[in-house]
C-alpha cells in the first residue's frame, strides 16, 4: 500500500500527460487504475529498487495509455503554450496544471521524456527503459522538451524556481533539469 501512495500521484500525471488529460480526473485515472491491476497480478515477478519500481510501473501504465488516441492540442485552448499565474498569485510561478498540459501539448517523444523525467522522476536509464530507447535518445528528447517547455514558461518561471531539485512543481523540475543538462 505503501509502493501505491508513493508511486500513484506521479503516475497518475505522468498518465495524464499521454492522455490529454492534466487534471488527472477522466482518461488519466481511468487508465491507471488499469495500469494499477496489471501491476498488481504481475508484482510476483518484478526485481529491482524502488526506482526500477517506478520505472515498470511507468511503462505498464504507457503500454495501457498509448492504446488510447491522444487528443491533438488546440492552440485556442488555454493549455495553449502562454503564461498562467499561479493560483496563490505568486507572480510568474506557473500553475502546476497548466504546465502538465504544455509537457503533454510537446511532441509525443518529448513530452514522453521529460515526463518521465520531471514527474515520474527517473534518470536517462529508466526512462529509456519505459521509452524502449537508449539512454542517450532519451537524454535528448529530454533536454529538446525542458528547452521548449522553458521557452514557453518564459524567464519569470525560471527566476520562481530555487536551486536544487524541487519537491513537486513541474515547472520548476523542468526548470531545474535545464540547468543540469
Amino acid at each position: 500500500m505503501n509502493l501505491y501512495r508513493t508511486v500513484q500521484p506521479r503516475l497518475l500525471r505522468y498518465v495524464g500527460t499521454l492522455v490529454g488529460d492534466a487534471e488527472g480526473d477522466g482518461d488519466a485515472a481511468e487508465v491507471t487504475a488499469a495500469a494499477w491491476q496489471d501491476i498488481a497480478r504481475d508484482l510476483g515477478a518484478f526485481t529491482g529498487d524502488a526506482m526500477s519500481f517506478r520505472a515498470w510501473c511507468a511503462r505498464t501504465a504507457r503500454t495501457r495509455a498509448l492504446a488510447r488516441p491522444r487528443p491533438a492540442p488546440d492552440p485556442r485552448h488555454p493549455a495553449a503554450p502562454g503564461r498562467a499565474r499561479h493560483p496563490d498569485g505568486d507572480p510568474g510561478r506557473p500553475d502546476s496544471g497548466r504546465t502538465l498540459a504544455l509537457i503533454a501539448w510537446l511532441p509525443r517523444a518529448e513530452a514522453d521524456a521529460v515526463a518521465l523525467r520531471a514527474i515520474v522522476g527517473l534518470d536517462a536509464e529508466r526512462a529509456a527503459y519505459v521509452l524502449g530507447t537508449s539512454p542517450a535518445a532519451a537524454r535528448s528528447a529530454a533536454h529538446r522538451g525542458v528547452r521548449r517547455l522553458a521557452d514557453q514558461l518564459g524567464e519569470a518561471a525560471a527566476g520562481a524556481c530555487l536551486t536544487g531539485e524541487p519537491a513537486g512543481d513541474a515547472a520548476c523540475t523542468a526548470t531545474w533539469m535545464l540547468r543540469g543538462m
